[in-house]
């Protein structure tokens, strides 16, 4: 029997993913040797921190604070980088590259905000980067963006892509629990962080949807081009208004094509009960996406963690050794990283449902002015909830719009929110009708 090639991996970042990839490859490597015809061997792993216990076994030799010379190390094939951040992450991948070494990284917010330029190095260098792990954890769906569905134009992706949220938002929907006891139990169960802004106010959503648009569409999307709104301090009334009304809350990536013209969002969104992405709880994600010969294809999983990561990775790390075993480069194909010419719609022109929340004085002809603020701006009411009647008090009144653009109805509510009858900001959400 022929024996089979070896190929080196170097992995920098020894954390909780990068402990779960140590696992995975001592685990699985007979597996993969049988599927690939590869032996992956690690060679060399780099972090700050040689003597925390990760819960694997490795030797000691193998350890190195020396990311660099991890890098440069001749048995080392395909460099794993899993440390995060966009500074020196950054420049170990760019050395990476630049010695004409595949590098595998799950760093979302690197490849968010520095795509371009690192997709350049590897194109210069004839090398690849793959980077499934950087969205939806274990979900594939980076490979089916850029291969499984390759044939389609993408008409639209909706995704759940952050796990901390939904398991607020689902325990804010099931349990009736306010937003900060749901944060805290998210903490408690590890789903998020001690600082938790980057998923709750939105970011690492957008991350993942800068990375997703970019591959449906063919060129860099910036984040400066993202309309991002998070779900920190949503109210139980709006969850309780919105299962009254039909709808489920969840926060929501959002990229569409019409025209010509590419809308990248993240918002908070209503999205009908009976649809498949609202029945998706607790800390799972999962992608919608709308190809124009597929149809709609689903994606669902746990969307972070040790091992649905470094499944990601492993299957990265399989992609990049057969690559440089056969000689075959993975090109990426819809991405044309720095190119394209694609344009993102401006913010204020996106068009939608409008949930409205607003507390205003339970008197005779307040609504009548609000409906003449909102018709002024050319915004039409489909339908009005007011459940509680306390005549002179101020009370919560939800309105449903039909279809306004953004800039209309933000500068109504600019107006009605200056009003001696409001008694507070109003809460504005999207109603995602997925037509």
């Amino acid at each position: 029997m022929k024996a089979s090639k070896e190929i080196g991996v170097g992995l920098i970042g020894f954390g909780t993913v990068g402990a779960g990839v140590v696992e995975a490859l001592a685990k699985n490597c007979g597996l993969l040797e049988r599927r690939t015809g590869l032996k992956l061997e690690l060679k060399k792993i780099a972090d700050i921190d040689l003597e925390r216990d990760r819960g694997v076994k490795v030797e000691r030799s193998l350890l190195t604070s020396d990311a660099m010379s991890l890098i440069d190390d001749k048995a080392v094939d395909i460099v794993v980088e899993l440390i995060g951040g966009t500074t020196i992450a950054k420049d170990f991948i760019l050395h990476a590259l630049a010695k004409k070494k595949p590098v595998v990284t799950a760093n979302k917010a690197l490849l968010a905000e520095h795509g371009a330029e690192i997709f350049a190095a590897a194109e210069e260098n004839n090398t690849d980067i793959f980077f499934e792990a950087s969205v939806g954890g274990g979900i594939p769906i980076v490979r089916s963006l850029t291969k499984g569905l390759v044939a389609n134009n993408i008409g639209g992706i909706h995704g759940i892509l952050n796990g901390t949220c939904n398991y607020i938002l689902t325990r804010m929907t099931e349990d009736g629990t306010g937003f900060d006891e749901a944060l805290d139990g998210a903490q408690k169960a590890g789903y998020a962080e001690a600082d938790p802004s980057l998923d709750i106010d939105g970011y690492d959503t957008a991350h993942k949807a800068a990375i997703l648009a970019s591959l449906a569409y063919g060129f860099n999307v910036p984040m400066s081009d993202i309309q991002v709104e998070g779900i920190r301090g949503l109210a139980c009334d709006d969850i309780r208004y919105a299962k009254d009304l039909g709808y489920r809350i969840k926060l929501l990536a959002v990229i569409k094509e019409d025209g010509g013209m590419i809308e990248v969002r993240v918002n908070p969104a209503l999205i009908p009960s009976n649809h498949t992405l609202a029945s998706v709880g607790g800390a799972y994600n999962a992608v919608l996406v709308n190809g124009d010969i597929v149809g709609e294809t689903l994606y669902y999983g746990m969307g972070a963690g040790r091992y649905p990561t470094a499944s990601a990775v492993v299957g990265d790390v399989a992609d990049a050794a057969w690559a440089l075993a056969f000689g075959s480069h993975e090109r990426m194909l819809p991405i044309r990283w720095p190119g394209g010419n694609g344009r993102i719609r401006d913010a204020g022109m996106i068009e939608s449902r409008y949930y409205l929340r607003m507390s205003l004085l339970d008197k005779p002809g307040i609504l009548a002015r609000i409906c003449t603020v909102l018709g002024e701006k050319g915004i039409s009411i489909a339908s009005v909830l007011q459940q509680d009647t306390r005549a002179g008090e101020y009370v919560p009144v939800v309105i449903v719009t039909h279809k306004a653009i953004e800039s209309r109805l933000a500068s109504a509510l600019s107006e009605i929110d200056e009003m001696d009858f409001v008694g507070s900001s109003t809460t504005r959400m999207i109603i995602e009708d997925f037509g």
